[in-house]
């Protein structure tokens, strides 16, 4: 295991307003830290549950010892990245805001290229010019792709995505590693697998299975409910995520250009998968929201859709390595948190 660092006191948090930025920032509050959020606030889906997070980042600033300031900006826009770190000194940047959504790839692939490219490019620049320490990132268990050996591994190649959203993921660790390499900007990307739990996302499967469950609407279970997925608990990412961030990524002193190590590079420059490393079937996953709810569901069984991935499976042996840590929180006692947050929420 690599030594970590003493504690970082001052982290940029992109996209606050969102799911993994939001728990993120709360939790680093939480500890003392000094926190900036930075989010544009767009409409890809309902923005009051994003207003609601921001306001519980303010109540959580107040308790807190820590420091916080919130931008609404865009990354995509140059000038607005330049302000904020001309304005303040980072010593961890936490990228976790971007375009998501496999589906919405597909109607929508210009939007990818904003969010995921052009705002991955300015945060780039704007780490290598004020020199940051640490540069960690979200990338996702989708830039497997068309990949069906198990469980997936940072070890295996990763050059056939099967939607655009996983192309631009995928094309984040590619651009992470030119400025490794180029400006020995320390960077570490992280394969999220299927998170879930409390302030979620409302497009994603939990959210839509709960709410109609709860309202008795039929549910729609894509490839007739047998996709499998390494559901991990968004408290295990976030432990996962900071601790990533305060152990810098460095050089592999072992990596052979000759047999190129996908994960690291002689480069400041890691992949780390971070699952729950024990996949669950679909019908699994209602039948624990089924449990938490107390009520059954009406299931509407479909072909697979364009884009999807059957199943996934984090070995998640390289983190554990790195920062001794194994995300470990079972689907059946997170889906139980989420629910009871979902009826505290929506009074239901």
């Amino acid at each position: 295991m690599s030594e970590i660092t003493s504690e970082p006191r001052s982290w940029l948090v992109t996209g606050t307003a969102g799911f993994i930025g939001f728990q993120i920032a709360k939790t680093l509050l939480e500890r003392g830290r000094d926190v900036v959020g930075f989010d544009v606030v767009n409409d890809y889906y309902d923005p009051e549950i994003k207003e609601s997070r921001l306001q519980e980042l303010e109540k959580t600033a107040a308790a807190s010892s820590g420091k916080y300031q919130f931008i609404r900006a865009d990354l995509a826009d140059n000038e607005a990245i330049t302000k904020c770190f001309t304005e303040n000194q980072f010593d961890r940047v936490v990228h976790m805001a971007a375009q998501a959504g496999v589906r919405y790839s597909l109607i929508n692939p210009h939007a990818y290229v904003q969010s995921n490219i052009v705002a991955f490019t300015n945060l780039l620049e704007a780490c290598r010019n004020s020199k940051i320490a640490h540069f960690t990132y979200a990338s996702s268990s989708s830039v497997y792709g068309a990949n069906t050996k198990m469980p997936f591994s940072e070890d295996h190649g990763v050059n056939h995505p099967l939607q655009f959203y996983a192309a631009t993921k995928r094309a984040n660790e590619l651009m992470a590693h030119a400025y490794s390499h180029l400006y020995r900007l320390p960077t570490t990307g992280l394969r999220f697998f299927t998170v879930y739990g409390p302030w979620g996302r409302p497009d994603m499967a939990l959210f839509l299975f709960t709410k109609n469950i709860i309202e008795g609407k039929p549910i729609k279970l894509f490839n007739q409910g047998n996709h499998s997925r390494d559901f991990t608990y968004i408290d295990d990412i976030v432990e996962g995520v900071i601790r990533v961030s305060e152990d810098i990524a460095k050089e592999n002193p072992d990596w052979d250009s000759s047999n190129p190590d996908p994960a690291t590079s002689n480069a400041p420059y890691r992949l780390f998968n971070i699952g729950n490393n024990n996949p669950v079937n679909l019908v699994e996953y209602v039948e624990a929201i089924e449990q938490a709810v107390g009520k059954k569901a009406i299931r509407e069984l479909l072909p697979l859709q364009p884009g999807d991935v059957p199943d996934s499976f984090a070995d998640a042996s390289k983190l554990v390595s790195a920062v001794d840590y194994r995300p470990n929180t079972s689907v059946k006692d997170g889906v139980a948190r989420f629910v009871d947050w979902y009826r505290n929420y929506y009074d239901c």
